[in-house]
């Protein structure tokens, strides 16, 4: 095969030529790997070769040996470890070759390929000689080598983790980074090379950061670089910054006010890249010190090992003022533009951050900029102001910020609907969303929305509504938290007398012509959707009148007519949208009897319609309609048997659905729904339902996050079922079995701990179910055999201290269900058992009350038992 010929028409814009290419080297990678592998390295090598060819060969290799899909990924990595020596040898050989090519692209692909194949051997232990090879080239001319070397130090960071790497190791790349960087270094190249590698060494730095002098050390030479000519290393320079403020947070001190300098003259006089950096820095100092005063409640008593330094508390006089400047630097069209990100946002966020971080204390350094610019006659003074009030509304507390907002909420009423500038009304829908969203609700004393304001309040947000896009979707944005902010108000809402005409101005929207723009037709329906889930009674007969307003906009997305690919996603998006709405329509309507009964007249025609718009799709299943249906099935309890036979093929579709793992996940909860629906109505599809959860729990496709939500739905099953459930018993039983023994023994990172619970609750709502669906029947004495295991498991999460309050109320509730089932075949297994005497008594004692009313109700069961 003819390597080079065949990557030039992979690159084809003849797409049959291409495709033509694209399967050659498929099936050449599937016939022979090794020699596939050596010819797409000894094209990289070859600096005769065009290149394009060069760079796409690389990419071929890397794909070969990395993948973002997990099981795919591992299957990589097992073949290359399992290929031939010599062939891994050469083509490794070769790729260090390509470091010193003379073409840039070539080079900066082999630094990649190289990482990839570092990161599979040196867990392994291979390749050891990798970084004293990389190291000696370092010290090396020529510049362009040197750089891509630097590269390559920097991807090899990125790929492996610290502890495969040790420390002696450790410092030499530190060293030749540092070297690298230093303003000594004549070539810019090299300096930004080695800045970017830095940046992913800083993990590894562990212990270098722990010793002052290399630490003062390093942070000089990132210090100078912030300073250097060249606008890319100033931008790397600060990166490495922004890192070492989350990484290394508790060194800073000593370095603070030097930071500071340079941060400020990089936000008043560099460049924007440079700029949005320097901000970020404060930024991340106020998330580091915003986590630490929530984690630790501000109380820092010995036990406390991460102090907070109140750097921000300490900036603070300089900084505000600092970022204030920045919020004058607008764009012209940031509005218009959903990705925009300049200064001025960078400082308005920054700023909000500041004000989480510090409190009260940030409002008497911004309210003089407020008053300033507010009404000056340049739009950007007026715009910032209100950007700048915005921003500090979450942190300070109401007693602070109430009598500003008593004053300025009228004129920001009037600027929302009489300011001649577009940017200013978007800020200004934007400020009021934020004082309805913090300020505004049963939580708060002092209400900002009285009898007096609230009728213009309402006018003005509705008339905004017919404003552009933008200004109409923030409009939209600040009604959805005034209606929040009543849902628990009693029997009549402040917002009563204007429902009808608030309804009626969201459906307008939805159907204006430039609705897709700025997310203002989803923003409609999501207002909407507030609006009727935080109305009360009294309106309960114009929300049953929305019903047939919806159905009918639902029917006119589903008519026949053929769509192009790009129609289709737009009809897709409204019908969830709208599907949505039903939902949220379904529950209201649904949770009281009077209203139920006036909307399940409409039930057939709804379920009808569901029905239409999963048809639209050939393979997927809606996920908006999914949910609705599960809505839909709680409010018309057994009822809803009779639309089994026509949606059971959408629900098995939707638990196939491994793709779009969300769908199936949404799908597994409209089983829970439709279970307990139906009850017993449900065993004609238990089968079916049955075999299919069974398949996704042993499937490795599926994302783990769908496994607790499928071992809940066993216990809502049993639960519906009852003794019939024993068919299933052996199979679900032991899929519980192995996956509890596997969250029993498991360590790892806060995210794998977290998600290791969300098992161990669903595992344990499946025991749960089971024992309450065969409670009180003959065929109880099935489950005896179980006891045992089960009783371990509740031992071996006792024992691992490191369950969080929803498995431990799962957890003594199973205990007590396992007492209240198996009566006294439970009582000795119990008394036996290590820990669950520890267990109750430590529930009994919480100061969480579902878990003591849990505990107190398991106490009761096993009392029971044992006395039998």
């Amino acid at each position: 095969m003819e390597v080079t010929q065949v990557l030039l028409n992979a690159q084809s814009i003849d797409g049959a030529v291409r495709k033509n290419a694209e399967e050659s080297l498929k099936h050449f990678q599937e016939q022979n790997l090794t020699v596939f592998l050596l010819l797409l390295s000894g094209e990289l090598v070859s600096e005769e070769k065009p290149v394009e060819t060069r760079k796409l060969a690389g990419l071929i290799l890397k794909n070969a040996l990395d993948a973002k899909d997990q099981q795919r990924k591992v299957e990589l990595v097992q073949r290359w470890l399992s290929l031939d020596g010599n062939a891994k040898s050469q083509i490794k050989a070769g790729l260090l070759k390509t470091l010193s090519s003379p073409v840039s692209d070539a080079r900066s692909t082999a630094s990649q390929v190289i990482a990839k194949v570092a990161g599979i051997e040196l867990p392994h232990k291979q390749w050891p000689e990798l970084v004293g090879s990389l190291l000696s080239n370092v010290h090396q001319l020529p510049a362009h080598a040197k750089q891509a070397t630097l590269e390559t130090l920097g991807y090899l960071c990125e790929e492996v983790s610290p502890d495969v790497i040790d420390q002696d190791q450790v410092n030499k790349i530190l060293t030749a980074v540092v070297q690298g960087m230093s303003a000594s270094e004549g070539n810019t190249d090299v300096r930004l090379a080695a800045t970017r590698a830095l940046y992913n060494a800083l993990g590894f730095a562990q212990a270098n950061f722990s010793n002052d002098m290399e630490r003062d050390y390093l942070m000089r030479v990132v210090c100078e670089a912030t300073l250097s000519p060249e606008v890319r290393i100033r931008q790397a320079a600060f990166e490495c910054l922004v890192s070492i403020s989350s990484t290394y947070y508790e060194k800073l001190a000593p370095y603070i006010q030097d930071i500071f300098n340079i941060t400020a003259k990089a936000v008043r006089e560099d460049e924007e890249p440079v700029a949005l950096q320097a901000i970020e820095f404060w930024s991340s100092i106020c998330d580091e010190e915003i986590d630490i005063l929530e984690e630790y409640g501000g109380d820092f008593t010995g036990d406390s090992d991460i102090p907070c330094f109140y750097f921000i508390k300490q900036a603070i006089p300089a900084l505000v003022p600092m970022l204030l400047e920045t919020l004058l630097k607008q764009e012209e069209d940031q509005d218009q533009d959903e990705g925009a990100w300049n200064i001025a946002m960078a400082g308005g966020t920054c700023l909000g951050l500041v004000a989480r971080t510090v409190g009260d204390d940030i409002v008497p350094l911004v309210v003089p900029f407020i008053e300033e610019n507010v009404t000056k006659p340049d739009w950007r003074q007026r715009e910032a102001a209100t950007y700048a009030f915005g921003s500090i509304l979450e942190g300070p507390s109401p007693a602070k910020l109430i009598p500003l907002v008593n004053v300025a909420l009228n004129f920001m009423l009037s600027a929302l609907t009489k300011d001649p500038n577009s940017h200013v009304k978007d800020t200004t829908a934007w400020t009021l969303g934020r004082i309805f969203e913090f300020l505004h609700g049963s939580a708060v004393d002092s209400p900002i929305i009285t009898q007096a304001n609230c009728q213009q309040i309402v006018a003005v947000l509705l008339q905004s509504m017919k404003d552009t896009p933008n200004v109409a979707e923030k409009a939209c944005g600040a009604l959805y938290f005034l209606a929040q902010g009543y849902e628990e108000v009693g029997p009549s809402s402040p917002l009563t007398p204007f429902f009808q005409e608030i309804v009626q101005s969201l459906l307008t929207v939805t159907h204006r012509e430039d609705a897709r723009e700025s997310r203002l037709r989803t923003a409609a329906y999501e207002t909407l959707n507030e609006v009727v889930r935080c109305s009360t009674d009294e309106t309960a007969p114009l929300v049953l009148q929305l019903v047939p307003v919806i159905i009918m906009e639902l029917h006119n997305t589903v008519e026949g007519q053929k769509l192009s690919s790009d129609e289709r996603e737009k009809q897709s998006e409204l019908q969830g949208l709208l599907c949505g709405c039903l939902q949220v329509i379904i529950q209201k309507l649904g949770s009281s009897e009077s209203t139920k009964y006036l909307f399940l007249q409409y039930a057939d025609q709804i379920m009808g319609l569901f029905l239409s718009v999963f048809a639209c799709r050939s393979a997927t299943v809606h996920e908006e309609a999914m949910l609705a249906i599960g809505a839909l099935a709680y409010a018309t309890g057994p009822d809803f048997a009779k639309y089994m036979p026509e949606f059971y093929r959408y629900l098995e579709m939707g638990l196939q659905n491994f793709e779009e793992y969300q769908v199936c996940a949404v799908t597994v909860g409209v089983v829970g729904d439709i279970c307990r629906a139906l009850e017993e109505k449900v065993v004609p599809y238990c089968d079916g339902i049955m075999t299919q959860l069974l398949k996704n729990l042993s499937s490795n496709q599926l994302h783990r996050s769908v496994k607790p939500p499928l071992f809940s739905c066993f216990g809502d099953i049993a639960l519906a079922v009852g003794e019939y459930f024993e068919k299933y018993l052996m199979w679900a039983m032991s899929a519980l079995q192995s996956a509890a023994e596997l969250s029993t023994h498991t360590t790892g990172d806060d995210e794998l701990i977290e998600y290791i619970n969300t098992l161990r609750n669903g595992i344990l709502e499946a025991y749960s179910g089971i024992f309450q669906g065969f409670k009180n029947s003959p065929k109880t004495q099935l489950l005896i055999p179980y006891a045992p295991h089960i009783l371990q498991f509740l031992d071996g999460i006792y024992m691992e201290k490191d369950m969080d309050d929803v498995v431990m109320k799962t957890a003594i509730g199973v205990l007590g269900d396992l007492a209240d089932t198996l009566g006294s075949h439970a009582a000795s297994l119990i008394q036996q058992s290590v820990s669950s005497k520890d267990f109750l008594n430590e529930c009994l004692s919480s100061e969480d009350v579902m878990i003591k009313e849990s505990a107190e109700w398991a106490k009761l069961a096993i009392s029971r038992a044992i006395s039998v």
